[in-house]
């Protein structure tokens, strides 16, 4: 028992023992009673006791307290150490870490797996139906570090079947257990996907500036195939590849692919731009600018245009030690003044040199130099000017390509100088103004803008309008200059009167085409061939329209459908009497066929021309034709110029005859001529007759022998009558079905080897041989083909072993 409660059991027999006390003693131990008012002992030490117990309580708390934290941060400091050190020696560990943190600062784990042996990383890859690639060492030399492109077979492929789908970085394991091992043992560090580039992309004429978001449109992507590092050692910090790929798109041959970049310090590999070209050059490092790092050139110079892509690296803002690469464009200004303004202008529209030149000025004239952005500027601008010096410093063979080269480098002066000592090219001056879609007429434009009296420009805008627009918008624009005075003009005009000068490209006029009459016109359709021709008719003639299948242009022939016609519609009358060479003479001739095979020829004269789309039609006028000579059965009238064409008209020889002269040549060819008319429906019998029968049955067919391909060897042309036909029908014991006799005379064309290379029994062709010809000035041989839409000229071609 405690004493407390000791104290308070006692206190009652102390209290009686007092009062027994009292009555036997006298009054003078009186003084004993005051010890009865005060507190009992036992009470004190109680509440003292209580006292006691809290303070020990709080006391025992606050320690607890104080050692728990002690613990917390001991063990906090202890962690992070022991997180310090996984993080140097094995980063692996670590990982989950990154689930915590932002995308900016993950932690780069490094040695994620564990490491293995170049063979065994093969292995893998096969497994998975990959393939290694050979390893790029990232210091050129040994193979502590480097780079492994993976390939993977592409589906349905016929010829560079290996795609690029990722890159790897490995480096030498250096940990004890591995180090010193027989075979060398890898980590991989990082690595990145790849696909390909989008189709859309790589067609794109675009050759603006690239970005990666125009990679991202189109889904269907064209594959990378190969991988190359730049070798240069004085490039920024880390190490730079090049992929690429090959796309053939008509007679462009494209080249694209992507940038990468490895940064030992992140340990990331990144894609930096994409590019392509059509003009073979790869990506190149060059130094441009006056700072010490070398820049990148992807080059799209097209032909003589320079388009060079300079790209510079710049130190990322966001993450520490990453770095970009940025264009270098003229879009903004890098400096607020008027005249750099001014000579941006003129770079953007492609006049390199003169910007060059406003720039120098500028630069001698100002107190403080260039800011580094508007030295770039100023730099890249001088690289393409160098170009275009350089090949406007060139003897070129052709005016044209002279001219381009000196208005793309701003010479206005030189170039027309070219045009006035070169009449008999002006023509060929004319086409270049007529096709040009702007790589001329932006440049004229701009210089005239910041320059309106400059006379060379005015003539060359006069000039471009003349042949794209037409002689009167061209005498409207000059009559609204207000910076044209009375000489100036009187120059201009003089030029313009070179393009109409008829002794410009004077020729024969040879034209072929198909002809029908027609009873009435709409004059504003035509374009009359001279001022003074009156587009009316005598009660005696009838109107033609002429759909010309082709003409000479006294270069070479064109055919329908002619290619950019649709931008002559304005050339004036002048040009259309030169380029159809009817300057002195407008006249063409109609044939017709009788219905015994002869021809009749009726007169004609050219009246006007009209351009629509692809097609070129001339509006002619004579007498009128016999109906009785125009049947089904003839041809259609054919019109052409006197000069066009030279019937040609090898002898015939019967195929009896030729079979005693080459009898291995006839016994090779009955027999494709026989399944020639099986295929084609004329003959019913499923079997091949021997060869005695059918030599009996075909020994009257009329054989020509000509050389229509170039090749030294004599062709064999068959025409064969339907009595032909229907002759072996009835033979073989079938009559010939009512009209067949009525059909025209058809054409098969043999090879010296018996191969059919021409033939109207193509049931889906439905054309029929007219006429072997030889164009004027021209030794090789044509056929004249009609065709329900009417005549065509088919000539041999050796790349498509076919007549087109």
């Amino acid at each position: 028992m405690s004493k407390s409660i000791i104290d308070d059991f006692e206190q009652p027999q102390i209290t009686s023992a007092s009062d027994s006390q009292m009555t036997n003693k006298p009054r003078k131990r009186r003084p004993k009673d005051t010890k009865l008012n005060q507190a009992s002992p036992g009470v004190t030490k109680k509440n003292v006791k209580k006292t006691s117990q809290r303070s020990q309580w709080r006391s025992w708390l606050s320690s607890t307290l104080a050692l728990s934290l002690l613990f917390s941060i001991a063990g906090a400091i202890i962690g992070f150490g022991w997180i310090s050190v996984l993080f140097i020696f094995n980063p692996a560990q670590i990982s989950w870490v990154n689930e915590y943190l932002p995308k900016w600062a993950k932690i780069s784990t490094g040695k994620r797996e564990i490491p293995q042996t170049f063979p065994a990383i093969q292995l893998s890859l096969t497994q998975k139906q990959r393939l290694a690639g050979e390893i790029m060492p990232l210091d050129g030399k040994s193979e502590d570090s480097f780079l492994l492109p993976i390939f993977q077979k592409r589906t349905n492929c016929q010829s560079n079947c290996q795609e690029l789908v990722e890159l790897r970085i490995y480096q030498l394991s250096q940990d004890l257990e591995y180090k010193f091992q027989s075979e060398k043992y890898y980590y991989l560090i990082t690595k990145l996907p790849i696909i390909g580039l989008s189709k859309t992309f790589i067609e794109s004429p675009s050759v603006t500036a690239i970005s990666e978001s125009d990679n991202q449109e189109a889904p269907i992507y064209l594959p990378l195939t190969k991988v190359k590092a730049f070798v240069d050692a004085n490039l920024s910090p880390g190490f730079w590849f090049y992929l690429r790929g090959e796309h053939k798109k008509e007679k462009d041959n494209i080249i694209y692919g992507q940038i990468v970049h490895y940064n030992p310090t992140l340990k990331s590999l990144q894609q930096m731009l994409l590019w392509k070209t059509r003009n073979g050059q790869l990506p190149k490092w060059q130094q441009i600018t006056g700072n010490n790092t070398k820049e990148l050139i992807i080059d799209q110079t097209v032909d003589i245009e320079p388009n060079l892509q300079v790209y510079q690296v710049k130190p990322s803002q966001l993450v520490t030690n990453s770095i970009y690469l940025e264009a270098i464009n003229f879009q903004k200004p890098a400096v607020n003044e008027f005249a750099f303004q001014q000579s941006l202008l003129l770079a953007r529209n492609g006049l390199w040199t003169p910007a060059f030149t406003w720039l120098k000025s500028m630069e001698k004239q100002r107190k403080q130099p260039f800011s580094a952005a508007a030295q770039a500027q100023i730099d890249v601008i001088r690289l393409h000017s160098e170009l275009t010096k350089s090949q406007a410093d060139k003897n070129w063979a052709s005016p044209n390509q002279q001219v381009t080269a000196d208005i793309i480098d701003g010479r206005w002066e030189k170039a027309l100088q070219v045009f006035e000592t070169s009449p008999g090219y002006a023509q060929e001056i004319a086409n270049l103004l007529q096709t040009d879609k702007g790589r001329i007429w932006n440049r004229a434009a701009v210089a005239l803008r910041l320059n309106p009296n400059r006379r060379a420009v005015l003539a060359w805008v006069a000039l471009i309008f003349k042949v794209q627009r037409g002689e009167e918008r061209t005498n409207a624009w000059l009559q609204a200059q207000p910076n044209i005075d009375a000489e100036t003009l009187n120059y201009i005009q003089g030029l313009l009167t070179k393009l109409d000068d008829d002794t410009i490209n004077d020729h024969k006029s040879r034209i072929i085409g198909t002809v029908h009459q027609i009873s009435q016109i709409n004059e504003q359709d035509w374009l009359p061939i001279s001022l003074q021709t009156d587009l009316k008719i005598t009660n005696n003639q009838v109107w033609y329209q002429v759909e010309v299948s082709a003409f000479q242009d006294g270069t070479s022939w064109l055919r329908y459908p002619f290619t950019n016609f649709d931008q002559l519609k304005n050339q004036p009358r002048k040009f259309w009497r030169k380029i159809l060479g009817i300057r002195s003479d407008p006249s063409m001739q109609i044939i017709v066929w009788k219905p015994n095979g002869e021809q009749e020829v009726t007169t004609v004269t050219i009246k006007a021309v009209q351009v629509h789309d692809q097609g070129l039609s001339l509006l002619v006028a004579g007498s009128s034709l016999p109906e009785s000579q125009v049947k089904s059965l003839q041809p259609q009238p054919l019109a052409l110029t006197v000069d066009a064409l030279k019937w040609v008209e090898p002898s015939p020889i019967s195929v009896k005859d030729l079979y005693q002269q080459q009898p291995q040549l006839v016994e090779s060819m009955l027999p494709t001529i026989w399944r020639t008319l099986q295929q084609s429906g004329d003959i019913t019998a499923n079997t091949i007759p021997d060869l005695q029968e059918m030599r009996a049955k075909m020994a009257d067919w009329p054989v020509q022998l000509a050389d229509l391909t170039n090749d030294q060897q004599q062709e064999i042309v068959l025409t064969i009558s339907a009595t032909a036909i229907a002759s072996l029908n009835q033979s073989d014991g079938n009559n010939s079905k009512p009209g067949e006799q009525e059909k025209r005379p058809r054409t098969v064309i043999l090879s010296a080897d018996s191969k059919v290379i021409y033939s109207d029994f193509a049931r889906a062709n439905q054309q029929t041989l007219i006429a072997i010809a030889q164009l004027t000035d021209d030794q090789s041989l044509a056929l004249l083909v009609e065709k329900k839409q009417g005549y065509s000229l088919q000539r041999w071609s050796q790349t498509n072993q076919g007549f087109e």
